[in-house]
């Protein structure tokens, strides 16, 4: 079938919309129809970092849309179902097994490799030259792509499709490290490095769970985003001389866990040089990070890696759902709408800080007719 997605073709080139060929389903996949797609800096990150053979790429990771119909093999799903996408897992691996899908053991080449397990990329372009895709199982920069039952969540229909497409992965990256790997208890400090998308719906996550919340940002309006959505305080860091030493004397002492979201060395050596000892910092930030060990040992300091808050899908996109529905996860305060056609500008808007989440809303609209 014809459809409209936006392509990359070159490393750090624009997404440039364009009309591809997507083939029908195969038994275990799904077509679906896409009708918002969050943009996370791991499509901006990629797209800079992608390797030039497996271009060009159709990225996007973050759809919701409506199922228009399903393989033989699948058995959850029917069409007309409103979905939610998220990372895809094989089910079958140890780590699978044990109910830890975020850390399955085939996750780089079932989410990163550009392609299908088996090689293959259901996308082309008119004239029949490859196009790659699948990127988290999916490819949501288009008006339609094809997903597997995995990564794959069946949502209520009522739920506005802005709100939806960016739980399946940042949203649950940031409450999944608060309340599945950190799980503070009621009254404990919290630092949060980086107000973006995840650090915010950290933010949101610890003070529904009554924590004292200090956000750091070097953006005014973040931090200002902070407060309103809880935060006891917020640091500058463009600004304060001592960040660790600030985020001492706000927790008396220093916060018993701290997030990194930025990956940047700087700002993982403040998350250090902060926690009191015996604290937890969860790194969720993609870089390469170097920092003094010292203060980890002496402190006795625990550094946890995080992939996707930790979550098992299925069960946490309707947690967060019953969250917002509670007014606890105000997620329209995050989140700003781009007509699909304006991808580029919202990839530049989410790359300078202008907007904490562009969500591009309405592709299916713009694309051609089924054909």
């Amino acid at each position: 079938m014809r459809i409209r997605a936006a392509l990359v073709e070159v490393p750090g080139g624009p997404f440039g919309v364009q009309e591809l060929e997507l083939e029908a389903p195969r038994a275990d996949e799904m077509l679906v129809r896409i009708t918002a797609a969050g943009i996370c800096h791991t499509d901006l990150s990629m797209r800079r970092m992608w390797p030039p053979q497996r271009l060009p790429m159709v990225f996007g990771h973050e759809g919701a849309g409506v199922v228009e119909a399903v393989g033989d093999a699948v058995s959850g799903f029917v069409p007309g179902d409103t979905v939610c996408l998220t990372y895809r897992s094989c089910g079958g691996c140890a780590q699978c097994a044990v109910g830890e899908p975020a850390y399955c053991e085939d996750a780089g080449a079932l989410n990163a490799g550009g392609c299908r397990p088996d090689g293959s990329s259901p996308l082309s372009r008119t004239d029949g030259a490859p196009v790659h895709g699948n990127f988290f199982g999916q490819s949501a920069f288009a008006s339609h792509c094809l997903t597997t039952e995995s990564n794959t969540v069946k949502i209520p229909a009522d739920i506005p499709a802005a709100v939806a497409a960016p739980l399946g992965c940042g949203v649950q990256t940031g409450v999944g490290t608060v309340r599945t790997v950190l799980c503070p208890s009621p009254g404990a400090t919290l630092a949060v490095f980086g107000a973006g998308g995840v650090g915010l719906s950290a933010v949101m996550a610890a003070v529904a769970d009554d924590c004292t919340v200090i956000a750091v940002d070097p953006i005014a309006a973040r931090r200002s985003l902070a407060m309103e959505l809880g935060a006891s305080a917020v640091i500058d860091p463009t600004t304060e001389d001592d960040v660790a030493a600030a985020l001492r004397d706000l927790t008396h002492g220093g916060p018993r866990y701290a997030i990194d979201t930025t990956g940047k060395p700087a700002v993982v050596s403040q998350a250090i040089g902060a926690l009191r000892k015996r604290g937890t910092l969860a790194l969720v930030g993609i870089g390469t990070a170097q920092f003094d060990t010292l203060p980890v040992l002496t402190k006795g300091l625990t550094l946890r890696g995080v992939t996707e808050g930790d979550a098992v899908p299925a069960k946490a996109i309707p947690e967060l759902i019953d969250l917002y529905r509670q007014g606890r996860l105000p997620l329209e305060k995050l989140i700003t709408e781009f007509p699909f056609t304006d991808i580029e500008a919202a990839a530049e808007a989410a790359a300078t800080g202008r907007v904490v989440k562009p969500v591009l809303v309405g592709p299916a609209a713009d694309g051609p007719d089924n054909g």
